[in-house]
């Protein structure tokens, strides 16, 4: 059975279970919440490991093939330009398709913790470089900073480290194949994340002063994954089929939708890009990386259109054009700021935008909390879609790239 196949039956299943449950009792939600972040820290057991050994090899041998530079600098102006891309055409949304206010809700809520960039970046880096490889993989860049000065060393070395360089390939390659029992017992963890989500889609449903922002955020988002992005990949690249590129990316965007957690995701997107999309293992591993830790420009977006909701319902004042360019810059400038919140981007990122705009509305982000899992699951569907996207475009380019049939697709 293909491995979409599984995850979409794991997410029926965990709609149909929901759906026999009791809703808004606080016992099930709790219940659903602990399983829920079970199966999340499971799902990400083979992140670090994987990524060491096989970001390590990549770099090698990018290095060797002369390839590294043009490599990440293709990949860093498509994460520049796509960022630019995605929240310009939400601004673009806003200004023609006015969202309706939502009532003010006044209630008591444990404040959300404001994100310290500078601080919990710190904290990610020990003063020992092996004590990276036990972390909790939420934050991947200290990893990343790891693997890239152990393949810059190896490809210095290379006649002296041989072995080693033998060794870190043979482990890549078989972190490579546990990932790929990994992934098959997401389709099993689905079943668990399915039925938390949709037993809080129907807690908040009953709140129908969202249902206006979740149907626009729904329809946005099907429009930006099924059509703008497999449009924009057909235009960059002559005979490319993007619809096949987009089946290809299907079980990755399902387990993202409803984890919610783009780490978790990443030996999922490891496996499909290089065994359905054909992107060899030195490409696939540093874009996707990259665009998962620097390239959310899905839940900047998300958290964008939540914070002009937010500011049309506490003022009548049409914001002006000045104005909303300055909410897209500091949009564009926290989705570069998301690595270390894997798991609730979107939420983070309209935390952040009420902070620094001021104004009387720093804690107004506390409105969106009863569907802040609505916005990190679209949010982090779009980043999927782009992150695979845009892999497939840079492998493409550099010539990393090998065709596949759809029947060869797992």
């Amino acid at each position: 059975m293909k491995v979409w196949l599984k995850f979409l039956a794991g997410a029926v299943l965990g709609v149909i279970l929901a759906r026999f449950l009791p809703m808004g009792n606080p016992g099930i939600a709790d219940l659903l919440s602990g399983l829920e972040t079970l199966a999340i820290r499971i799902g990400r057991w083979i992140v670090i490991p994987l990524l060491v050994f096989s970001l390590t090899m990549s770099l090698y041998e990018l290095r060797e093939e002369g390839r590294f530079i043009a490599l990440m600098g293709r990949s860093i102006l498509l994460l520049v330009g796509v960022d630019l891309f995605v929240i310009a055409i939400g601004i673009v949304v806003t200004m023609i398709f006015p969202m309706e206010r939502i009532p003010i809700i006044i209630q008591e809520q444990s404040p959300y913790a404001v994100p310290d960039t500078i601080r919990d970046v710190a904290v990610q880096f020990p003063h020992n470089m092996f004590a990276i490889l036990v972390g909790d993989a939420t934050f991947l860049l200290p990893v990343c900073i790891f693997s890239f000065f152990l393949g810059i060393g190896l490809s210095i070395e290379r006649t002296n480290a041989k072995a080693v360089i033998t060794l870190i390939d043979s482990l890549s390659r078989i972190f490579y194949a546990i990932a790929g029992l990994f992934s098959e017992i997401v389709g099993i963890l689905i079943i668990i994340f399915a039925a938390s989500w949709t037993f809080r889609f129907y807690t908040v449903t009953q709140l129908t002063i969202f249902r206006n922002l979740m149907l626009s955020l729904a329809i946005l988002g099907g429009i930006l994954g099924l059509v703008v992005f497999p449009l924009c990949l057909y235009l960059t690249r002559s005979r490319v089929h993007p619809w096949k590129v987009l089946y290809g990316t299907f079980a990755c965007a399902l387990a993202g939708f409803f984890s919610g957690d783009i780490n978790m995701t990443l030996p999922v997107m490891f496996r499909h890009s290089k065994e359905s999309l054909g992107i060899r293992r030195c490409s696939n591993t540093v874009t996707l990386t990259l665009f998962a830790m620097f390239g959310r420009a899905g839940s900047a977006l998300v958290a964008m259109m939540a914070f002009m909701v937010i500011v049309k319902s506490y003022s009548s004042l049409e914001l002006p054009q000045t104005q909303l360019l300055a909410i897209a810059l500091r949009t564009i400038l926290v989705s570069f700021s998301l690595a270390l919140h894997p798991g609730d981007g979107a939420y983070v990122a309209l935390t952040s935008l009420c902070q620094q705009y001021g104004r009387g509305y720093e804690g107004t982000y506390l409105v969106m909390k009863p569907m802040a899992f609505y916005l990190v699951a679209v949010g982090t569907c779009l980043d999927i879609l782009i992150a695979v996207f845009a892999s497939y475009a840079i492998a493409k380019k550099s010539a990393l790239q090998e065709n596949r049939k759809i029947s060869q697709f797992i």
